[in-house]
């Protein structure tokens, strides 16, 4: 069995997650990226996500879909990272806790907002996250140990919960409260993340510069 390593990709998406933890585990791969609406929706990637959406990876035999997923697992596939507590660490808990936190009501969460849609306050217990409110006043306690998720060591679950936090507070689906702007001040320092995004930033300003050249220059107006 290969153990090569496959990174299905748009640098428009939430696969920068995954670009910033594959450049922390520090294990080459292939990097594949794929368009919405034509390469995403292939068959050959239909294949691999039948959802038709990145990130996914196939490391091997093995594919992995969901960013979170993907962190977790390429943090247990290469331990000599260190991007995980280890098995036996009680650590492992808050490590969990918060990556699938982020993962689950906090993704939704900020997705309502940004749509216009959370849930009224008489449904709020039907909802995963509850409320908003309650749901960023949890994300601020899981900054509370500092400085990372699992205390001084960063793991995968920095990762993850950094971008989202990095990302809510860019669009506005986060406020800017100070522990969340230190916390971001503190992951997006890493090496690993400034590669990723210049990685990432380079293939965005290509993509643009080639619909540029595609893009027929408007006709210059007849002289009156």
């Amino acid at each position: 069995m290969t153990n090569s390593l496959t990174f299905y990709h748009n640098p428009q998406s939430r696969a920068r997650i995954v670009r910033w933890m594959l450049e922390e585990v520090g294990a080459p791969y292939e990097t594949v990226v794929l368009d919405y609406g034509s390469t995403m929706k292939d068959s050959d990637f239909l294949a691999v996500n039948p959802m038709g959406k990145v990130p996914a990876i196939r490391h091997g035999d093995t594919v992995v879909t969901e960013a979170a997923a993907i962190c977790a697992y390429l943090a247990d596939a290469f331990p000599e990272s260190g991007l995980a507590p280890p098995h036996a660490s009680r650590l492992r808990g808050p490590y969990y806790r918060w990556m699938f936190f982020a993962a689950g009501p906090v993704e939704a969460a900020v997705t309502a907002k940004s749509l216009g849609l959370l849930a009224p306050e008489d449904k709020a217990a039907m909802a995963g996250y509850g409320t908003y409110e309650a749901t960023v006043a949890a994300l601020e306690t899981a900054l509370a140990p500092g400085p990372y998720i699992c205390g001084e060591q960063f793991t995968a679950a920095d990762v993850y919960v950094g971008a989202h936090i990095g990302w809510g507070m860019m669009f506005g689906t986060l406020p800017k409260r100070p522990a969340f702007e230190d916390y971001f001040a503190r992951v997006s320092q890493r090496p690993a993340g400034i590669r990723a995004s210049a990685l990432d930033d380079a293939l965005v300003a290509a993509a643009q510069a080639n619909q540029a050249e595609a893009t027929p220059a408007e006709p210059s107006p007849s002289p009156a």
